[in-house]
């Protein structure tokens, strides 16, 4: 048995139709289905039952689940950067997800979790995945400082030889159309861009970074399904791993994609960004993959050009991974 968290949001919902193409049906999935669009991420996906969270959370800790346990996938959390509430990231990020890890262990099943990359704040310590420079990690949110958590609770108990933490960077693509402002750019401008022919695109407040040069490493869901589809059918590999490219490109490559994929001119226009956002905003993210690809990955990655090509195709269908 599989279990899969967060199996209705975005890439818990990939990786549970990953699953499916590999013939897996074996999978119990567990969500909280607090809107009307999550639903549908699990529309003609395979799996023998499905548990509320906090239901499962009850199952968990009155040991009511089956023994035969493969690997617990968990990819359930608050993924917004911009709520204030400390205590409820601290439950529903790290309680929740130590309190798996634990059960995990205890059962002697695989635990493979979602990390992120807001972990590494503003990038003055760099975007390496060694453990030794964990610690060192200075998240600039609740949610980067939730996650960052659980990867020191993982490092301090020695466990992390038993487990697989994905630090996912700027992940974009079909079944995020639920997030809301936690939506990728591609997603929240391509109804303007293809119907006005416009964008908009934050200003920069560095002089180091022009408007619109402001660089992350942005990689297609497809990829990231790849990279964490490997964690999961080479049991041996263990320990904390950048999800990324490796290659960090602009907002401003990003708008002449999207532009491109629909058949525009560009035409982009520069904001103003919320001062509470400024305090918080990353300017540069780019993974350090070496380690990745040390463990023998040989998978490559689309470019943003190619993501937001086949990305578009699924918007103009409102379609479905």
């Amino acid at each position: 048995m599989i279990i899969v968290t967060g199996a209705a949001g975005f890439i818990g919902s990939c990786f549970l139709a990953r699953l499916n193409q590999l013939g897996r049906k074996d999978i119990i999935v567990v969500d909280h289905l607090d809107n009307d669009l999550k639903p549908k991420n699990l529309r003609n996906k395979k799996f023998v039952d499905y548990f509320d969270k906090k239901d499962f959370l009850e199952l968990i800790k009155t040991n009511q689940l089956s023994d035969d346990v493969e690997c617990v996938i968990h990819m359930g959390a608050c993924s917004s950067t911009m709520l204030t509430d400390e205590k409820y990231y601290d439950e529903n990020n790290f309680e929740y997800t130590k309190t798996l890890a634990l059960w995990a262990l205890k059962k002697n099943a695989r635990f493979i979790y979602a990390s992120s990359a807001a972990t590494y704040g503003n990038g003055s310590k760099g975007y390496s995945d060694d453990h030794d420079l964990i610690k060192d990690c200075e998240p600039l949110n609740f949610y980067g400082q939730s996650k960052q958590k659980f990867d020191q609770w993982a490092l301090d108990q020695g466990v992390l030889d038993k487990m697989v933490g994905l630090k996912f960077f700027n992940v974009f693509g079909p079944n995020e159309y639920h997030k809301g402002a936690m939506r990728s750019l591609v997603l929240k401008a391509y109804k303007k861009v293809s119907e006005e022919g416009k964008m908009l695109l934050f200003k920069s407040y560095k002089k180091e970074y022009k408007h619109g040069e402001q660089k992350r490493d942005f990689i297609y869901i497809k990829d990231a399904i790849d990279v964490a589809m490997y964690f999961f059918e080479n049991p041996n590999l263990s320990g904390i791993y950048n999800v990324g490219t490796g290659r960090a490109q602009t907002w401003n490559e990003l708008a002449a994609a999207l532009f491109k994929a629909v058949d525009k001119k560009p035409c982009i226009e520069y904001i103003e960004m919320s001062p509470e956002l400024r305090d918080q905003y990353q300017y540069f993210t780019q993974a350090d993959v070496s380690k990745l690809h040390e463990t023998g990955y040989a998978g490559s990655f689309m470019s943003i050009e190619e993501g937001v090509a086949d990305y578009a195709k699924y918007l103009l269908r409102k379609d479905y991974i």
